[in-house]
């Protein structure tokens, strides 16, 4: 094969590998649609119940979060998942961890009706100023409905190492709705309860 029959079939060969992969481009935008605004407006956030703490940001503390639902094992670092809580983030403080915001959150899956149980405790401080106070919000969303609503927030202070408080107990009827008059505050373990 000469020099110039060779050009001329390495630049047809070139032209049909560019029109195939340019092909192929157009093909993948035609199957696969950007996904329009009305899709993405019926996406609902996830869980039932919504549990989250914060504590000051560049603290180097790790306040941890349990949970508790009706019926179930207590959630924490060690024991992540029950039948209805999932701890979604376990925050160590400053160590292993590439940001400044301090927070863990734990979502359910359905909302039995019962007792719900929301605890802090203080796993580690260093260099900590006591007491560290920390904020819980509890979020509730009926099934009916795709957006959550505030049930509760309160502020604790978390006074020595190794301190557990319980930060909010409540009871939700079968619809998921707030028993009237059940917020309080009396101290339950969870985290004991979890390690038995």
């Amino acid at each position: 094969m000469d020099e110039e029959t060779l050009t001329v079939w390495l630049d047809t060969a070139l032209l049909m590998l560019g029109g195939f992969v340019l092909m192929t481009v157009l093909m993948m935008t035609v199957m696969n649609p950007p996904a329009k605004a009305s899709e993405a407006d019926g996406v609902t956030a996830p869980g039932n119940v919504t549990v989250e703490t914060q504590w000051p940001d560049k603290l180097d503390a790790d306040v941890d979060l349990w949970v508790q639902a009706p019926g179930d094992v207590p959630v924490g670092y060690s024991n992540k998942s029950g039948k209805v809580f999932d701890l979604l983030r376990d925050d160590l403080g400053m160590a292993q961890d590439m940001t400044d915001s301090n927070h863990e959150v734990a979502y359910s899956r359905g909302a039995p009706a019962g007792e719900y149980v929301v605890n802090v405790h203080m796993y580690r401080g260093v260099n900590v100023t006591y007491p560290v106070p920390v904020k819980i919000s509890v979020n509730v969303k009926a099934d009916s409905t795709k957006s959550s609503a505030p049930l509760a927030t309160t502020r604790v202070q978390l006074r020595k190492p190794n301190q557990e408080l319980t930060a909010l107990r409540f009871r939700l009827d079968s619809t998921g709705q707030l028993v009237p008059g059940s917020i309080n505050s009396i101290f339950k373990p969870l985290r004991v309860a979890a390690s038995q």
